[in-house]
């Protein structure tokens, strides 16, 4: 369950005409929401494919040590985030995934290459288009290494692709070996694509599917709060603040920040608008980024995230920590207001399965929503291939 206050400590900052203005606009938004192609994520997911990741996720742990997801960007982070959520901090029973692909780091990989040789390994590679550079280079060295301990035979057993269903590089190598593999839908962009194996098959290994099915498609219901959000946001950059600090107080959510950070940083960033999505992590960034934001440039807004219930009560000299870690973060939002900082809050009952699920849903729906009150196209993202263009002439020179 998730509980909103877009109001305490934001109204002030608010001029009450030009947010019900933009709130009227509710059903012309949601009509370019509906009407666009690339909405694939808000369909429901088909039984069958559900069950066909169950049953490869049931082989991968009857057959396998541990599996190397290899990826990056939005088809990656939304179940690394998930994962990281959920999984405990240090001595940990689940079946062991390694995110891997998102670096360019040659010490990173040879200490992976190093760490999983001796293991019997299987892959999951996830590439739409089969050509991303750090996906690319990570999956032919781990491939590599299955190819030193493997006959051909054996090794297409060790990979798994999930890419387009007709084409890219992956795909054409997924039809000459014969790899099990799923699909990226043509209707459903990177970061929309919670819903989709790329995130599910991972997240399938440890977790009950149908509690995040559930929750995932319990966030439609959110959808008034979700478009309130959008306009709030909207509204904020307008008077001046341009950049989102989203603040948590769980370690464990420090990921999901992340994906938070490529939704509306890939959504909102474009024809030179949108809100810049930077993150802490308190209490610790109180004490080296807690300065700049109570007294600093007013250039910013904050959301911070509440976690209600906690399994894990510790006391301290009579006083339950995590109440302690829950009042420190309405002081902190009460400090920041008064310095100029509006705040927002999303108050998470507990971090469960299926509320996180149903926090992604929301998210989704939220950016989709705040690209069109932008006025821009929330679903492609070009200016990120300028950056691959110039990689690849300088590669080629």
């Amino acid at each position: 369950m998730l509980k909103f206050d877009f109001n305490t400590y934001v109204n002030s900052f608010i001029d009450e005409k030009e947010y019900k203005k933009l709130m009227e606009k509710k059903d012309e938004i949601t009509k370019k929401l509906n009407d666009n192609p690339m909405t694939g994520w808000t369909e429901r997911i088909e039984d069958s494919l559900i069950e066909q990741i169950k049953d490869t996720a049931a082989f991968i742990k009857n057959n396998f040590e541990c599996m190397v997801v290899i990826g990056i960007g939005g088809s990656f982070l939304g179940s690394y985030a998930f994962d990281k959520m959920l999984k405990r901090y240090f001595k940990d029973d689940n079946f062991e995934v390694i995110y891997a692909g998102t670096t360019l780091s040659s010490k990173y990989l040879d200490e992976l290459i190093d760490y999983v040789k001796d293991k019997n390994f299987c892959i999951n590679v996830i590439s739409k288009s089969g050509t991303t550079m750090e996906t690319t280079i990570t999956y032919k060295l781990l491939k590599d290494v299955l190819k030193r301990k493997y006959d051909a035979t054996e090794v297409k057993k060790h990979i798994i692709a999930t890419t387009d269903k007709e084409k890219g590089k992956l795909r054409e190598e997924v039809n000459e070996e014969g790899y099990t593999s799923f699909i990226i839908p043509d209707n459903i962009g990177g970061r929309y694509s919670f819903m989709t194996a790329a995130h599910l098959l991972p997240l399938a290994l440890n977790y009950d599917l149908d509690e995040i099915v559930t929750g995932y498609y319990r966030g439609k219901r959110l959808d008034d709060y979700a478009y309130q959000y959008a306009v709030t946001r909207n509204l904020l950059f307008k008077k001046g603040k341009v950049v989102e600090n989203f603040c948590v107080y769980e370690e464990c959510m420090q990921p999901f920040t992340e994906w938070l950070k490529q939704l509306f940083g890939e959504t909102e960033g474009k024809e030179g608008v949108g809100i810049f999505p930077a993150s802490t992590v308190h209490t610790r960034d109180l004490h080296s980024l807690g300065q700049f934001v109570q007294e600093g440039n007013k250039i910013m807004f904050e959301t911070f995230f509440k976690v209600e219930e906690d399994e894990n009560y510790i006391d301290y000299e009579n006083r339950n920590l995590h109440e302690i870690n829950n009042i420190v973060e309405d002081s902190v939002a009460r400090a920041h207001f008064r310095g100029g900082v509006p705040c927002l809050e999303i108050v998470l009952q507990k971090l469960d399965a299926e509320t996180i699920a149903t926090m992604i849903y929301f998210f989704q729906l939220s950016a989709a929503y705040s690209g069109f009150l932008f006025g821009i196209e929330p679903f492609n993202q070009p200016g990120v291939e300028v950056y691959k263009k110039e990689v690849r002439d300088s590669l080629a020179n």
